[in-house]
């Protein structure tokens, strides 16, 4: 009988090339429907398993980020280039962090 152990279950890196693999093939075509649902649910607990290590991580993170206090400070993540964009003070506009730009630019996830 053997157990599941950490080291038995794909690391996060394997875990979305393999997703990503699944989710080209599903959007290709072309494939009977057992195996398409077969693939579906084995993309479906692939996703499972990356939200559950994106968490793990998070956790990790707000843990090494917590200040004297125990506190945190949730402060939202601005890649470089959005330094660059954000120059001409546009940040008083009231839009909320995340939301569309308004030029129709994609949400940063």
């Amino acid at each position: 009988m053997a157990k599941t152990t950490k080291s038995d279950q794909p690391g996060f890196e394997k875990a979305l090339a393999e997703l990503d693999q699944i989710v080209a093939k599903l959007e290709k075509g072309g494939l009977a429907l057992n195996e398409s649902l077969a693939l579906f649910e084995k993309g479906v607990k692939l996703a499972r398993f990356l939200r559950e290590e994106l968490d793990r991580a998070e956790r990790k993170v707000e843990i090494l980020l917590k200040d004297d206090k125990g506190g945190t400070k949730r402060v939202p993540f601005k890649l470089d280039s959005e330094d660059d964009e954000d120059e001409g003070g546009d940040e008083e506009d009231g839009e909320e962090s995340g939301s569309p730009d308004k030029e129709g630019g994609e949400l940063p996830f």
